[in-house]
């Protein structure tokens, strides 16, 4: 749906009513839009990546921000409307272009250190993995928080680093 690429941040996509094609077509070309520009997206002049893996880089990003994990033991993710209907969100939070009251923290989490964009007004937040070695960072995740995530979220607030990692 073309109206799709005139949302901006906080509006949602508009891709319930749509048959399956439509709208991955939809989503497809706001993702093109927001990340495979040139020069690229950058958080704090770092660059920001997908991780690494055997299919195209940003097929492989675009399936993670519309799609959870359904079966933790096969890896087998399912579309979720809800991450969809916010990826045109996730760029204005990566270059802080958005007036919402947000916070960017790192906390050091079981799998290593971390850096959340954590959107307090809409409870939303985008969640990147720090690289030493290059000055980038991988970009994780961006969801929307539920109450009992929200909570949880506070507390690694709460316990954050002292700096952005």
């Amino acid at each position: 749906m073309a109206t799709n690429l005139l949302k901006v941040y906080n509006a949602l996509l508009e891709i319930d009513h749509l048959d399956d094609r439509a709208k991955t077509e939809s989503l497809t070309r706001v993702f093109k839009r927001d990340f495979a520009s040139e020069p690229g997206l950058f958080f704090r002049k770092r660059s920001v990546e997908p991780t690494p893996g055997e299919e195209d880089k940003l097929q492989r990003l675009l399936r993670h921000f519309t799609t959870v994990v359904a079966d933790h033991k096969t890896m087998k993710r399912e579309y979720e409307a809800e991450r969809s209907k916010r990826l045109h969100w996730i760029k204005v939070h990566i270059e802080e272009t958005t007036k919402a009251d947000a916070v960017v923290f790192s906390s050091q989490d079981k799998d290593g250190v971390r850096t959340y964009l954590l959107n307090k007004d809409e409870k939303y937040v985008v969640v990147l993995e720090p690289l030493r070695k290059n000055s980038a960072y991988y970009i994780l995740s961006a969801y929307r928080l539920g109450a009992d995530s929200y909570r949880k979220m506070m507390n690694k607030y709460k316990r954050k680093l002292d700096y952005i990692a």
